[in-house]
């Protein structure tokens, strides 16, 4: 995608939400080289503007919570592996965007001190000042929680200005676009139509802290090129939820 000189970002500081299904690729386990080159390639044009980049990534192509506990695994250590997994998929981008010549930090929700950096609010605000992508990984340390949490928690711990949810689909629609080509996407929502239309958008918990801190969400089509640098110039892709106006 051609930039225009001029161009100016409308954004300082984001947050993107990868799930774990993003560096998945066609396979059904595991992380996929060009997949992963793909996403790098995404954030890459978003450094390119000057704007600061946090990513929340989950752990979906390499474990399930879900699929743990219905093998009979104890919710609490399902979840615990799950976090794992973000870290390894959170050690994949950062070295692949290293591998670019773009400064990565990666962060963990708790301490494993021969991998990564420990979060710390101040240190990541300081990163991301730096110009460096900071990658948080293993959710929120606790398990019951989801990374959608995370996301929301750790965007707006760092101030950033808006979460951008990558997803497969072109938005937010009011049925599956997957099962019927004929749902609708929507443009624009405020958080109550998400919770009263019980959108799926993310989780409850990811919702209502981002409406009770006026957190803007951006869901978007990871998969179309140029689509994350597209929304940092204005352009009105995939679905906006924010508050009530």
């Amino acid at each position: 995608m051609e930039i225009d000189a001029t161009a100016r970002p409308i954004y300082q500081r984001v947050l993107v939400k990868l799930s774990g299904e993003a560096l998945q690729g066609d396979h059904l386990f595991g992380i996929d080289a060009a997949k992963l080159s793909r996403v790098v390639q995404e954030i890459s044009g978003v450094i390119e503007l000057g704007v600061e980049v946090a990513v929340v990534i989950g752990g979906g192509n390499l474990i399930r919570g879900a699929d743990l506990c219905a093998a009979g695994f104890d919710r609490v250590t399902a979840d615990q592996m799950g976090m794992l997994a973000t870290v390894i998929n959170g050690l994949a981008l950062r070295d692949a965007l290293k591998d670019k010549s773009i400064p990565a930090v990666l962060m963990t929700a708790f301490p494993i001190p021969s991998i990564a950096e420990q979060y710390d609010r101040s240190k990541a605000q300081d990163r991301l000042q730096e110009g460096k992508v900071v990658i948080f990984s293993a959710g929120t340390g606790n398990p019951l929680v989801t990374t959608d949490s995370a996301a929301a928690l750790r965007g707006i711990e760092i101030g950033a200005d808006i979460i951008l949810k990558a997803t497969k689909v072109e938005g937010v629609f009011d049925d599956d676009p997957i099962k019927n080509p004929k749902a609708e996407r929507y443009s624009k929502l405020n958080y109550d139509e998400v919770i009263s239309k019980r959108l799926g958008v993310m989780d409850l918990t990811a919702i209502l802290l981002c409406q009770d801190h006026d957190m803007p969400l951006r869901v978007f089509n990871m998969n179309k090129q140029g689509a994350l640098q597209r929304i940092m110039l204005g352009e009105d892709i995939g679905t906006l939820v924010q508050a009530s106006e």
